[in-house]
C-alpha cells in the first residue's frame, strides 16, 4: 500500500496556524493565505461567531444575496430575499412575481405540519408480545419526555402520537417506535432527537425490567429524526383567465395555444424522470434561495422534496397544471420544513435581517413564502422553455459572468452588454466580440 501522509492534530491548531498549514498545499500559499483573510467579517466578533457555526473554519464563502420585489402573497406584499449564485434565478423570480401581482397574486395555504422521528430498533420475541406491552411502554415515554416537552407545549406543540411499526417483513427483528411532533416555529431537530433519544432508554429500560421479556433481546439500534416530511405540507397556486385570441401570457401565442404549451410542458415532467429532475431543480432554486437567506437547512428541504417527488413510485412533477374553461391555474404541493426560532434564523446577521425584511413570519408563512418563490422560478423556466428557450434569457444574465472570466474591464463590459442586446451570447461569441474590440 502507498504510504499516506495522516495530519493529526489539525483541530487543535489555532486559526492562523490552519491556514500556514492548509496554504502549504497550494501552488501560490500567499494568495490562498490572503483570500481567506480578505473573506472575514469587518466586525472580529461577528466573525468569531461564524466561526462557531461550524468546525476548523478558515474564511467565509460568499453567495449573492439577492432580492426579488413584487412577490404578493395571500394579499401581502414581499420583497424577498434570495441567497443563489445561478444567474437568471433572480430576475426570473422578480419576473414572474411582479406578472402575477397584477393577476391576484400567489395563493397559499398550509396543508399540515407534522414532523417525523423514530427510534429503530431490534426484538426477537415477535410482534404479539411487544404490541401487548407498548400502551404501557407509550405511556411512559409521554411521562419520560414531559421535562423536555414543557415549553414547546406551552407554544402549542408538543409529541403528538407514538406508535409501533413492525419492519419485520423487510428486515428480521426490525421494528420502529414512529413519533409525531408538532414543533411550531422551530424546525425541531434538536428537540426531536431529544425526545428520541428519551424514549429509547426508556424502551431498554423497560426492557430489562419486564419479566416476560427477560427471555428475549431489545437492542436499540438508532434514534434520529426523519427528514421526509410528507404531512407538513404547503400549497400554492396561481390563477388567470384565458383570453380566446388574446396575448395575455405570451407575446408570440395566443393564450389557449400558450396554456396548452405550458400544460404540456409539465405533463412531461410528470411522466419522464430525466425531466422531472431538472423541472424539480427549477422548483428548488427558488426554495433554496429563500431556506438560505434565512438560515435554514435547504439540504433536508430538498431531500424531503425530492422524496416526495417519487412518494407514487416514480419520480415526478411537483408541479401542476389545471384547465377548466376559461381558467388557467398552475399549483405547487411541496413538504417543508422550516424554522424561524433557533438554529441560525437569529445568529446568522443577514438571516435575522431577511426575516426582518419579511415582516418576521412565523414558520407556516415562511413556507407559504418560500413555496411561492419556487413556483415563480418553475413557471418562468416552463415558460421560456414552451416559447423562446431557455438560454437566449439565461445566456443574457450570464454575460457578466463571461466577461469576468476574460478579465474584461469596465470599458469592455460597457461594450459588449450593449452589443449582445440584439444578439445571441454564448462563450465564442463573447470571445470573439472582445478579441474584436481589443484589437
Amino acid at each position: 500500500m502507498k504510504d499516506i501522509n495522516i495530519t493529526t492534530g489539525f483541530s487543535r491548531l489555532d486559526k492562523d496556524q490552519k491556514i500556514d498549514l492548509v496554504a502549504s498545499k497550494v501552488p501560490d500559499p500567499e494568495l490562498f493565505s490572503q483570500t481567506l483573510h480578505a473573506s472575514w467579517h469587518r466586525d472580529p466578533a461577528t466573525q468569531k461567531m461564524i466561526d462557531e457555526f461550524s468546525e476548523n473554519t478558515l474564511g467565509n464563502y460568499f453567495f449573492p444575496y439577492g432580492i426579488a420585489p413584487n412577490f404578493l402573497i395571500n394579499g401581502k406584499m414581499y420583497m424577498v430575499p434570495l441567497v443563489i449564485e445561478e444567474s437568471s434565478v433572480v430576475a426570473a423570480a422578480s419576473g414572474a412575481a411582479k406578472f402575477w401581482a397584477v393577476r391576484g397574486g400567489f395563493h397559499s395555504e398550509i396543508l399540515g405540519l407534522e414532523k417525523i422521528g423514530q427510534v429503530h430498533f431490534s426484538w426477537n420475541g415477535g410482534h404479539e408480545l411487544i404490541a401487548r406491552h407498548f400502551s404501557e411502554i407509550r405511556k411512559q415515554m409521554f411521562a419520560n419526555t414531559s421535562r423536555i416537552t414543557a415549553n414547546m407545549v406551552k407554544r402549542g406543540g408538543g409529541i403528538l402520537n407514538i406508535e409501533l411499526v413492525d419492519m419485520t417483513d423487510k428486515i428480521p427483528d426490525y421494528y420502529q417506535v414512529k413519533a409525531t411532533f408538532d414543533t411550531r416555529d422551530s424546525m425541531g431537530a434538536n428537540f426531536i432527537n431529544s425526545c428520541l433519544e428519551e424514549f429509547a432508554d426508556t424502551l431498554r429500560d423497560y426492557a430489562a425490567g419486564c419479566i416476560d421479556f427477560s427471555i428475549y433481546s431489545l437492542q436499540v439500534i438508532m434514534s434520529i429524526l426523519s427528514n421526509y416530511t410528507p404531512s407538513c405540507l404547503v400549497r400554492t397556486w396561481v390563477e388567470g383567465e384565458i383570453i380566446e385570441d388574446g396575448h395575455h401570457y405570451d407575446d408570440l401565442y395566443t393564450d389557449r395555444e400558450f396554456v396548452t404549451r405550458f400544460e404540456t410542458g409539465v405533463r412531461i415532467a410528470q411522466v419522464d424522470r430525466y425531466r422531472a429532475t431538472t423541472h424539480n431543480k427549477g422548483i428548488y432554486n427558488g426554495i433554496d434561495a429563500v431556506v438560505l437567506a434565512t438560515g435554514n437547512d435547504f439540504r433536508a428541504v430538498e431531500a424531503c422534496g425530492h422524496a416526495y417527488a417519487s412518494r407514487n413510485g416514480e419520480y415526478s412533477s411537483l408541479s401542476k397544471v389545471e384547465i377548466s374553461g376559461n381558467t388557467f391555474r398552475f399549483s405547487l404541493e411541496v413538504p417543508m420544513a422550516l424554522g424561524t426560532v433557533g438554529g441560525l434564523t437569529h445568529l446568522h446577521p443577514l438571516a435575522k435581517l431577511s426575516l426582518q425584511l419579511l415582516g418576521n413570519p412565523d414558520a407556516t408563512e415562511l413556507m407559504m413564502i418560500a413555496s411561492a418563490a419556487g413556483l415563480a422560478n418553475n413557471y418562468s423556466a416552463v415558460k421560456s422553455l414552451v416559447t423562446k428557450g431557455i438560454q437566449k434569457g439565461h445566456m443574457k444574465m450570464h454575460l457578466l459572468n463571461i466577461l469576468n472570466v476574460y478579465q474584461a474591464t469596465d470599458e469592455e463590459k460597457k461594450q459588449t452588454v450593449e452589443f449582445f442586446k440584439h444578439e445571441k451570447v454564448s462563450h465564442s461569441a463573447v470571445s470573439g466580440f472582445l478579441d474584436s474590440i481589443r484589437g
